[in-house]
């Protein structure tokens, strides 16, 4: 019996696909790499302050989103980690050592552009084997392994029959997958990824972020992406730090990011929000005849505050109740199974935004001109400066 096992195993082995024993072996390095820390780092260009003492770290087999508007510094931090630029200040280490002034080619790191970088003249085998091809005679692979490496990466990334393709007769996403194949062919610490998406068209997105989503729990490798989508970052990473003015303004789960805002720019810029000026007394935002909580504010005496409120967040029906303010209907859309209401209401000049189950249309009159009652049943109030 014991010889059958043997046996078994040994075929097992022999028919293994190549693409799952790349993975395997990326997991194997994964254990043994590779954590980023960037201490203090700062970093100008002329007056404009991209960094501005910025310290984060990145734990072993994470995949992290650099989340912010154009300007906030993402791609600046990304650059530096990469070692493609230079801090003005601070320090960065890969797995507890210090990799400041180490240069790009030592950091083993794959970068995966917006725009694919690709060799125009190369097929699509020499681009992923690229990397390989130009190290020194000493340490590049023979061309059998060289072969059998890209071979296996095309594979994973579903594409080995466009080998002998040349990248003007593949499609954008197609693009982008060989690109991140040859970012992995040098078999990389950490895998960079700057807006890898942003050129593509929506739906073509949306397919190749949740690929990269299962290609990352595959391969477990230390992964940081930038991105100004917030849907992506949400769907995408494990951790979410969101910059802006080249500061942090949260660093978190996308749930603690979207359900727990740590600051009035995180829940204006991540999703679509409701804004109430109110006055905070005792632990009670008062706008007009409405009182919303605020917990957090339980000694807070007269001051002016903002509370925030999510679309899905607000309750409607169709006659006065208790904490509903009376509000008219001022526009009517449907995005899928969701309903987007606008309210005009007393309480300041802002539409309010609904949104709720399509389901409840035929519950309330929704048309135009037509009169409701509306409630918040969740907010954070921020105090004003």
């Amino acid at each position: 019996m014991g010889m059958l096992y043997e046996y078994v195993d040994d075929l097992v082995n022999k028919i293994t696909i190549p693409a799952f024993r790349f993975a395997r072996r990326q997991r194997i390095l994964s254990r043994e790499i590779m954590s980023i820390e960037v201490k203090n780092i700062e970093k100008q260009f002329g007056q404009f302050k991209a960094l501005d003492n910025v310290s984060l770290s990145f734990p072993t087999g994470e995949l992290v989103a650099l989340l912010g508007p154009s300007g906030c510094g993402k791609t600046t931090l990304l650059r530096i980690i990469a070692g493609l630029e230079n801090p003005d200040g601070g320090v960065v280490h890969f797995h507890g050592e210090d990799a400041t002034h180490v240069h790009v080619r030592q950091r083993q790191v794959g970068f995966v552009f917006q725009h694919y970088a690709l060799f125009r003249h190369m097929t699509v085998f020499d681009n992923v084997a690229f990397g390989l091809t130009v190290r020194p005679r000493g340490k590049r692979p023979s061309k059998k392994e060289i072969a059998d490496r890209v071979h296996e990466l095309l594979r994973l990334v579903q594409l080995d029959w466009l080998a002998d393709r040349y990248p003007d007769q593949l499609s954008g996403g197609q693009r982008q997958r060989i690109a991140l194949a040859r970012a992995l062919a040098v078999e990389p610490k950490v895998l960079l990824l700057d807006e890898p998406f942003g050129a593509l068209d929506a739906k073509v997105r949306k397919d190749l972020r949740r690929w990269l989503r299962r290609l990352h729990d595959e391969l477990h490798i230390t992964s940081i992406f930038v991105t100004h989508d917030q849907e992506e970052a949400m769907e995408v990473a494990d951790r979410i730090v969101v910059l802006n003015k080249g500061k942090i303004e949260q660093i978190g789960t996308p749930d603690e990011v979207y359900n727990n805002p740590a600051t009035p720019f995180v829940y204006d810029f991540i999703g679509q929000v409701n804004l109430f000026h109110s006055r905070v007394n005792e632990g009670w935002a008062l706008i007009g005849d409405l009182k919303l909580p605020a917990p957090e504010h339980p000694e807070v005496r007269d001051h002016a505050a903002v509370a925030y409120v999510r679309p899905h967040d607000i309750e409607l029906q169709a006659q006065p109740g208790e904490g509903f303010i009376p509000a008219i209907v001022d526009n009517v859309s449907t995005a899928g199974a969701v309903l987007r209401i606008e309210l005009r209401h007393g309480l300041g000049d802002n539409v309010i935004h609904v949104e709720l189950p399509r389901s409840q249309e035929r519950l309330l009159n929704l048309n135009p001109g037509s009169q409701v009652y509306a409630r918040p049943t969740s907010s954070k109030v921020f105090l004003q400066a």
